[in-house]
């Protein structure tokens, strides 16, 4: 270990070292020097690819955000970064900031949708989201620092005003929307006040816009549904036309209808697609191996080549990058605009091109949704098991459905398709969890591959039953 004056050069707990981000509980496996050490790595593998390592800063709401914050540039212009901070913001600011500033690499401290004690550390280089390999090759790089600091700068920049232009830019409503807007006091409402004053044609109804990261009223993850009890509430109450709710870093989008029902993830994108399928010649739509089969169906009738992948935020920017798709998603609320927009994930931007379409359809969005056919599921469920175990469970259930008579997709975790539905199985590549979802055209269908997931689970010594 090395004495860095305030921070040292600390190896890292290879549990923090995730496949999208570095993530791990605050005081625990992150700590401020574990900050400074990315700030020293990543500062040199910029350079190292690039021969220049300009890079923007960002962070969110959390309260363990600024420590961090001061470590990390620390670490960063110790490595000889020239930093482009933009201070408090949601992950996509960072991302817009990126582009806007023409920077080399972009650095956000966030623990995106985790409990209040987690935090952590996204990167992208030269444009192209950095993860997987990436981010392991840091427990032996930690090995390699040079001890010699480099002196590198940083610059306080202000691109909030810059950002709101961008993503409103494109953006007209037709008709007059109310809606009601639940920010879950993360990053989201460091921009919606402002936001809200320049979308014209809307009534706006504010909740939990405070940014605090005590997330005093409900932890901010719109996929869990007692998360979006307030926000329904408010739509019904205010007879709105949508909801929209975000997660800590504004990158995933939640969405109620005006009745009041959660709109999830792989119902909305059919509304995206609606628009997305009249501006290109069957338009390449990659969605994630927990949507629904409805989505792959209806997407294709619409006139799309909906693509199933492996969940992941990241991978999926990529392919997207690959087959140049104008949109893409995944089940958790990650919508990704390449048409007139970056391929990044902004769960603002989706949510402004949503409003969109609704301004200009008759129908209203729980008409717009009831057109599609209607299944039984249940919600994407999580739950908590051994880390060191969690990859091994679903290779062993794996093995033992090999005969299982269905179509068998085992791309990410293991996905079985029946004629009375199909269910999925995988392991969280951010959590200490699996995730499982099951969907059937009937009822009595749903409990019986219910059952198929229940048995399959504990046979592998984990004892979970759904509720539904």
């Amino acid at each position: 270990m090395v004495q860095e004056n305030k921070y040292q050069i600390e190896e890292f707990d290879p549990e923090v070292l995730r496949e999208y981000d570095i993530r791990g509980i605050v005081g625990k496996n992150i700590t401020e020097n574990t900050a400074y050490t990315i700030g020293r790595i990543f500062g040199n593998v910029v350079y190292e690819e690039l021969q220049s390592n300009k890079i923007s800063l960002g962070y969110d709401g959390r309260l363990t955000s600024p420590k961090l914050y001061k470590a990390l540039s620390t670490g960063l212009i110790d490595s000889g970064a020239s930093v482009m901070s933009i201070g408090i913001c949601p992950t996509p600011m960072l991302y817009f900031a990126d582009y806007h500033l023409d920077t080399d690499a972009a650095l956000m401290i966030t623990g995106s949708h985790n409990p209040s004690e987690y935090n952590g550390f996204k990167m992208v280089l030269n444009k192209h989201s950095f993860f997987s390999e990436n981010i392991q090759k840091f427990k032996y790089l930690v090995k390699s620092i040079n001890p010699k600091k480099k002196k590198g700068t940083i610059k306080k920049v202000n691109v909030k005003d810059a950002y709101i232009e961008r993503i409103l830019k494109n953006i007209s409503i037709k008709e007059n929307l109310k809606i009601s807007w639940d920010i879950g006091n993360g990053a989201m409402g460091v921009i919606i006040n402002k936001l809200i004053k320049n979308l014209k044609n809307t009534e706006n109804i504010l909740l939990n816009e405070e940014v605090d990261g005590n997330f005093p009223n409900h932890h901010p993850d719109p996929t869990v549904p007692k998360n979006m009890a307030q926000l329904i509430d408010s739509v019904k109450r205010n007879k709105c036309d949508i909801g929209l709710a975000f997660d800590g870093d504004g990158d995933r989008l939640g969405v109620v209808d005006n009745i009041g029902n959660i709109v999830w993830a792989d119902q909305y994108m059919l509304v995206l697609c609606s628009e997305i399928s009249k501006l290109y010649e069957k338009p390449k739509v990659i969605m994630d191996v927990k949507c629904s089969k409805v989505f792959f169906d209806e997407a294709k009738k619409i006139g799309c080549e909906p693509l199933m992948e492996r969940t992941g935020h990241s991978p999926i920017k990529e392919k997207m990058r690959e087959i140049k798709s104008p949109l893409s998603g995944e089940m958790s609320g990650h919508v990704c605009y390449g048409d007139d927009f970056y391929g990044y994930d902004d769960a603002m931007y989706v949510g402004l091109r949503l409003l969109r379409i609704l301004s200009k359809d008759n129908l209203n969005l729980n008409q717009i949704i009831s057109k599609y056919p209607k299944t039984f599921s249940t919600p994407e469920t999580r739950f908590d098991v051994d880390e060191t175990r969690k990859f091994k469970i679903i290779e062993d259930i794996k093995e033992r459905l090999l005969n299982f008579k269905g179509n068998i997709i085992d791309i990410d975790g293991i996905r079985v398709e029946t004629e009375e539905g199909w269910f999925l199985m995988r392991a969280s590549n951010t959590q200490n969890q699996l995730t499982c979802r099951v969907e059937s055209i009937s009822m009595e269908g749903l409990k019986k591959l219910i059952n198929v997931v229940e048995s399959q689970l504990a046979l592998s010594n984990v004892d979970f039953k759904f509720t539904i």
